[in-house]
């Protein structure tokens, strides 16, 4: 049994540890992973990197490599992937599972604004009279700050941004996870008044939030899309690694 996973995040990482037990027992994994970040690290089983070229490419991979299971555990804002993986998996005939951690819940004490976008989080700024932005939204998409000349902006990210940028900006290159002790110096370092990031859910980022929440910033959330419906979803690898099981009883059994 082949099964491919769509990866690049420690969800996926995980699944493919859980299932690397399972070689002897006939089982093909391979990680599929975007290449846009550098140096993702060793996985178990087969690695390939690049675009597929859409859906159709997918599916076509699927055919040529005779994959027969299809785990989606992308990021939750790769939208295009996700919406390309659930229509190849329908062309192709192969069963499809997304596997996403849970977004993040709000606690008594935060003061968050949602936002449908990164457009609309740009244009929520100047209402909430931002200063000092931290920007933890990736390293893609700032061209919908870049028009914002008033406030000053810290962006971290794995790697290097991409693209536009605001004109008052500084750079901060880290791989989480990031600890809450941490969260709360940078904050008070770089005075910063707004954050602004991306509901991804997920310990590893999560203490920026209590961070916020302690100095009584405001957040800006930008909501995750939805997954295509009809498609299946679990929260966890141990959950995706029992789907994939129980189509494969040859398994170890997976707790």
């Amino acid at each position: 049994m082949h099964v491919l996973i769509l990866g690049g995040t420690t969800e996926a990482r995980r699944l493919a540890e859980l299932l690397a037990a399972g070689h002897s027992a006939g089982l093909r994994v391979t990680n599929s992973l975007a290449g846009r970040v550098s140096a993702p690290g060793t996985l178990p089983g087969e690695t390939r990197v690049g675009g597929f070229g859409g859906a159709g490419g997918l599916a076509a991979w699927l055919r040529e490599h005779a994959v027969d299971l299809l785990v989606d555990a992308t990021h939750p804002f790769a939208a295009a992937i996700t919406r390309n993986a659930a229509d190849a998996a329908a062309t192709a005939g192969v069963p499809l599972l997304v596997l996403r951690r849970p977004g993040w819940r709000r606690a008594e004490g935060d003061v968050w604004h949602d936002a449908g976008s990164l457009a609309e989080a740009a244009a929520l700024l100047p209402d909430l009279a931002a200063r000092r932005v931290f920007l933890t939204t990736g390293r893609m998409g700032l061209a919908a700050f870049a028009p914002l000349t008033d406030p000053w902006f810290l962006v971290r990210s794995v790697d290097a941004p991409e693209g536009p940028c605001p004109p008052r900006t500084e750079v901060l290159t880290d791989r989480g996870p990031f600890t809450l002790a941490g969260e709360r110096e940078l904050l008070r370092r770089h005075r910063i008044d707004v954050l602004v990031t991306k509901d991804s859910g997920g310990a590893a980022t999560a203490p920026k939030l209590t961070a916020a929440r302690e100095a009584g910033l405001p957040v800006i959330v930008v909501r995750r899309p939805p997954v295509p419906e009809g498609v299946p979803v679990v929260a966890d690898p141990e959950r995706a690694a029992r789907w994939v099981s129980e189509a494969h009883p040859g398994l170890p059994e997976i707790r």
